[in-house]
Parts: C-alpha cells; sequence; structure tokens
C-alpha cells in the first residue's frame, strides 16, 4: 500500500440520517475508526440526506458510514447515493450502514451502492478492516 510517500489518513463522516435520535451506534464506530487512524468527522443528528450529501462532498470524504435505526433506510439511503451521483463523488465514496437493516432489505441496497451493512453486534474490527481494504485510494 505505501509507495513511500506519505498518505492521508481515510476521512470517514459518521452521519445520523432522518429522524433517528439513537446515536450511540454512530459513536461507538466514531471512536473505533478514530483508534484506528482514521479521520472521522460527526454530522450530528437528525440531518436530511442533503446536507449528508453537503457535508460528504466538502469534506472530501473517503467513505460515508450512515447510522440508520429508524426503518426509513429504503427512503434515505437512495436519496443520499443521488446526491453523491449528482456531484460525480459516488465512485470515489465507500458507502456503509450500520443499524437495524433488514435481511430482505439489503440486497436492495446493495444493489444501489452500498459497500457493507453492519447489524447490532458487529466486531469494530471488522468494520474497520472493511474500510481499509475498500476505501477508495486517494493521492
Amino acid at each position: 500500500m505505501s509507495t513511500g510517500q506519505s498518505q492521508r489518513p481515510i476521512r470517514c463522516l459518521v452521519a445520523k440520517v432522518g429522524l433517528d435520535g439513537h446515536d450511540r451506534g454512530a459513536h461507538v464506530i466514531a471512536r473505533a475508526f478514530r483508534d484506528a487512524g482514521f479521520e472521522v468527522i460527526y454530522s450530528g443528528l437528525h440531518k436530511s440526506p442533503d446536507e449528508i450529501v453537503q457535508a460528504a462532498v466538502q469534506e472530501d470524504v473517503d467513505v460515508l458510514g450512515i447510522s440508520i435505526l429508524s426503518g426509513a433506510h429504503n427512503t434515505l439511503v437512495p436519496k443520499i447515493v443521488g446526491g453523491l451521483e449528482e456531484y460525480d463523488a459516488f465512485e470515489d465514496t465507500l458507502i456503509i450502514l450500520g443499524g437495524i437493516i433488514p435481511e430482505e432489505d439489503r440486497p436492495a441496497l446493495e444493489d444501489q451502492g452500498v459497500g457493507a451493512i453492519f447489524g447490532p453486534g458487529a466486531s469494530m474490527d471488522e468494520a474497520v478492516t472493511f474500510v481499509r481494504e475498500n476505501a477508495p485510494e486517494r493521492a
């Protein structure tokens, strides 16, 4: 991975979308990502899909981690993906989801470009390893 040049750390936006006010998991993954050496930006609660897209584009993130427990993932995630596509940022952004996502909803989300879905009890090491192995490389 290293060519002798110093690469910038992986930049991650951990985002809470919609009316979901449960953010413990988002804080846990943000801390795990920071401990792994990633640069982490936390969106705060109750962000709209557009606000998340704007933050991801403005912060030039490599990874967008969306924490969602509200059950609105089939509505909100496509809006975020569409927004990233509008800014030509979709191809350069690894999207991961965390939260309660029913098994039957996962294939459609993955077809839309979600790289991985981590449910309750997922290993932080597994999430960190997935990001390290799949985040887009940038100069």
